[in-house]
């Protein structure tokens, strides 16, 4: 069945954790980066003991067997400022101990945009409603299912050029706004959009802000987010698996154009989607066109050879 968004034409990411004995075996953590926005691996102790309870700044964070450890993986906070925090290890009756969490500065894009005053202050209308889907969005972002996440390596949810507009901060009239928690990938209307991973469908909607909009936990606060949809195919408790269609790109909500926006959570927290994802291929260098052999019988021109 599929779940169109109102009034819209179309014009215009579990490998299961394998237990192997006591040490399985974690492939495809993400890259870390220790970094406003990144993600730390923070090793808690061998992966034959007891899984503990791990919190970073109050929040549950998802911990993975890798190799002969078990590593926590650790969303930092775009607001986090540079410094060494403590995440919390809680392991049975034994005293809790901490572990370092070091973030260092990252220099993130600004834009100071001048715009109509109607475009940036919402009416009161408007301003209710985004305070009742603010609301309803949290309720699915502050889950913390008990399943463990199939894979840290997402596929990419559409195909299209890949903006780099993660952390960028928005001043419109000089007001800032909240820092971009996602990735927007360009794709036209329609375009389909799959999951990156196993997951199960948090919740699915029509929201003020980000159009339409799907959610995935993927476990223990793993989360994705699909915005400014045309269509979707799922519903809430639906359980999905990597690469199925999931929803359609559109330009729904407070956009100038169809796109993806793709956002990923980690503890409560947005976190650098690219981390998760494949890096994009290398660009290829310019080709060079091999000089002409000669000829044994001379040309009337010289023979030139050109590159690019």
């Amino acid at each position: 069945m599929r779940y169109k968004y109102p009034m819209m034409r179309a014009t215009i990411c579990l490998a299961v954790l394998s237990v192997c004995g006591s040490a399985s075996a974690w492939a495809a953590l993400p890259r870390a980066s220790g970094v406003p926005g990144g993600v730390a691996i923070v090793d808690v102790g061998a992966a034959g003991e007891a899984e503990p309870e791990v919190r970073f700044q109050g929040r549950r964070v998802l911990t993975v067997v890798d190799g002969e450890r078990r590593k926590a993986v650790i969303g930092i906070a775009l607001a986090t400022k540079p410094g060494r925090y403590e995440a919390e290890i809680i392991s049975g009756r034994a005293a809790a101990r901490t572990a370092d969490v070091q973030v260092v500065a990252k220099k993130y894009v600004e834009q100071r945009l001048k715009v109509p005053p109607s475009q940036v202050d919402l009416s009161p209308e408007d301003s209710a409603r985004v305070a009742r889907e603010q609301k309803r969005i949290r309720q699915s972002l502050d889950s913390f299912s008990s399943a463990a996440p199939a894979t840290f390596s997402l596929r990419t949810p559409v195909r299209g050029p890949r903006s780099s507009s993660f952390g960028l901060r928005r001043f419109f009239n000089d007001q800032p706004r909240n820092p971009h928690s996602g990735m927007d990938i360009a794709a036209p209307t329609g375009a389909a959009i799959v999951a990156p991973a196993d997951g199960v469908v948090l919740d699915t909607g029509d929201f003020f802000f980000n159009g339409g909009t799907v959610f995935l936990d993927h476990g223990r606060g793993f989360i994705t987010m699909y915005c400014h949809l045309s269509a979707w195919d799922v519903k809430p408790g639906e359980q999905v698996k990597a690469g199925q269609t999931i929803a359609q790109v559109g330009a729904t909500g407070r956009v100038t154009g169809p796109h993806l926006h793709f956002g990923v959570m980690l503890n409560g927290n947005w976190v650098d989607p690219a981390l998760f994802l494949p890096l994009p291929p290398a660009p290829k260098p310019p080709a060079e066109t091999a000089p002409a052999a000669e000829s044994a019988t001379p040309a009337a021109e010289p023979r030139q050879t050109f590159r690019p």
